[in-house]
């Protein structure tokens, strides 16, 4: 399938093992490791699927793990600004590619917005979502966070990709990362790799619908919220509105962990996936 227009610049180099599925205006680089019950892992906002390293070959002893760089992410790279998409509907769209009937979907802040839509739009195809320090529309940032988040905008339209990325790696989100080297430099490697079009360009994304805020109580599947202790209070307030009103979600604080909770505390967060995927995988 051919890009219906050129798009400019270039996202992070992909990693070996990385397939790629061309869709209308974009390409998703995705990696598929393990076999058994799917769950698919889906990244935060100016990141790739590299930030599930810590996760990938645990769950893959068991499960069939995929993961992917969402339409303008990673090595996913740029996307063509004329074509209308859903992040949600990319997302189906390599479950269609990969012939998966069903997953667990489990999404970190951005990816947690990702996976919600994907399950409203297709409930039949979500055996569970895992929801780790989820981004919800319409329950307020902090102020601190959401001028960090302003800020990282501002800098990348008025001084450049590289000014933008600077201000995003020092956003609040990632105070608690920069304390682990290992941790802080995996990060400030993703978002090197960012092509920033979301700040700098046209997203052409619809609108979501149903507004999740509006639509919590239809997401009937098994839920597994977590939130991390240290994460910023925006962040800790959307978890608990989550944890609130899905119906029967299960509620987890993940101890010592800021926002990026799988990468700073990866055994815990391995245990609750672990334990969330044996739960939704019985019959």
């Amino acid at each position: 399938m051919s890009m219906p227009r050129a798009v400019h610049g270039a996202g992070a180099r992909a990693a070996a093992g990385t397939e790629v599925l061309a869709l209308p205006g974009a390409r998703l680089a995705y990696q598929v490791s393990g076999a058994g019950p799917a769950v698919v892992l889906v990244h935060g906002f100016g990141l790739d699927m590299r930030m599930w390293d810590p996760q990938a070959a645990h769950l893959a002893a068991r499960f069939r793990v995929i993961r992917y760089d969402c339409r303008g992410f990673g090595a996913s790279g740029p996307f063509d600004p004329a074509v209308p998409y859903t992040h949600a509907g990319d997302l189906l769209a390599l479950l269609d590619h990969l012939a998966i009937a069903e997953a667990v979907l489990a999404g970190l802040s951005f990816g947690g917005r990702v996976v919600m839509q994907a399950a409203l739009a297709a409930p039949r195809r979500v055996r569970g979502l895992a929801l780790l320090d989820a981004v919800l529309d319409d329950v307020p940032w902090d102020a601190e966070s959401a001028a960090g988040l302003a800020e990282a905008a501002r800098q990348a339209r008025q001084h450049g990709l590289l000014a933008g990325r600077a201000a995003w790696l020092a956003h609040p989100l990632f105070a608690t990362t920069q304390e682990q080297p290992a941790v802080a430099s995996a990060l400030a490697d993703m978002i090197a790799g960012y092509p920033g079009q979301h700040w700098t360009g046209h997203d052409p994304h619809r609108q979501d619908e149903p507004r999740l805020i509006e639509a919590l109580e239809q997401l009937t599947m098994p839920a597994l919220v977590t939130v991390g202790e240290r994460d910023v209070p925006g962040f800790r307030e959307m978890s608990a509105v989550l944890a609130r009103r899905i119906p029967g979600a299960r509620y987890q604080v993940v101890a010592g962990a800021g926002h990026m909770s799988n990468m700073e505390q990866p055994g815990a967060v391995n245990r609750l996936l672990t334990q969330f995927l044996d739960e939704t995988s019985t019959p």
